[in-house]
């Protein structure tokens, strides 16, 4: 009976851990999606621009959108700066790791974002040219574009020929999905470009949309950590929250048990008592 009470007392701390923890994911994931849904607008607009850039001028060339012969890769891989949060980190590194065994005969660098992809990446020896850790919930658009500039610039400079970005997208508070995305050399397809009648851009259209292209990867890189933290902070909510009903049916299946041994042990000693009676008579 104590081994099971100290039992009961050791799972409702546990509860009292995991309800916080349930409680501060859902403050943070309104505010890291409110976060997302504002800056999005902005970033749209001038991939639009530059769709329609491109698709107004013929022979239009640019480094951005040249597609070379691949020898290094860049994988931006965002991942969480804790665990606690189900499959989310495990899902996005697998995704990552799947890609680079797919890339068996390229030079492969890993750009982390989080705690857990740098530490795994460095852990399993692979090739990691910079780290970000602890940036997802007070992310700000100059944080964005320092590690931007760190993919833009030795792309400029030919010391890598590709760069693709590992995250997970928040499509609901209940699902969320590891994804991919190529992001250099930019890709834009017919779908996304729209006809209609272009300004005329100065000093010309090639060195706006070269200067428009950092401010996009900025872009790409402030929503995919924005909702990646969104993602994650789901993920923990729901995993906290099965993690407290289940607490909660241990509680009540020991408090079942421990009811049951302590009649057990009432009735057992009624019993002796009535025994010890009837002896003496």
């Amino acid at each position: 009976m104590k081994s099971i009470k100290r039992r009961i007392k050791s799972v409702e701390s546990t509860l009292q851990i995991t309800k916080a923890m349930e409680v501060v994911s859902s403050s943070k994931l309104r505010k890291a999606k409110e976060k997302a849904d504002n800056a999005r607008p902005f970033f749209n607009a001038l991939y639009e621009t530059m769709c329609d850039i491109q698709s107004e001028n013929a022979g239009f060339l640019s480094p951005y959108t040249h597609n070379r012969k691949v020898k290094t890769v860049m994988l931006v891989v965002i991942a969480g700066d804790r665990g606690l949060a189900g499959g989310f980190n495990s899902n996005v590194i697998k995704l990552a790791e799947a890609r680079i065994k797919e890339l068996d005969e390229c030079d492969v660098k890993i750009l982390a974002i989080g705690k857990k992809s740098a530490e795994y990446f460095t852990k399993h020896g692979y090739d990691v040219v910079k780290s970000y850790i602890n940036i997802g919930e007070d992310l700000r658009i100059n944080h964005a574009a320092a590690i931007a500039d760190d993919i833009v610039t030795p792309y400029e400079n030919g010391e890598i020929d590709r760069v693709e970005l590992f995250s997970t997208e928040f499509v609901s508070p209940l699902v969320q999905q590891a994804q991919s995305l190529a992001i250099l050399p930019v890709d834009i397809s017919d779908d996304h470009i729209r006809r209609k009648e272009l300004p005329i851009y100065e000093p010309s259209a090639e060195a706006v949309f070269n200067a428009i292209v950092p401010k996009y990867i900025t872009g790409i890189i402030f929503g995919a950590v924005v909702d990646s933290f969104a993602a994650e902070q789901a993920a923990r909510r729901t995993a906290m929250e099965n993690a407290s009903d289940n607490a909660n049916e241990m509680i009540s299946h020991l408090s079942l048990v421990y009811n049951r041994a302590r009649q057990s042990s009432i009735t057992q000693e009624i019993t002796e008592i009535v025994g010890g009676a009837a002896a003496q008579e």
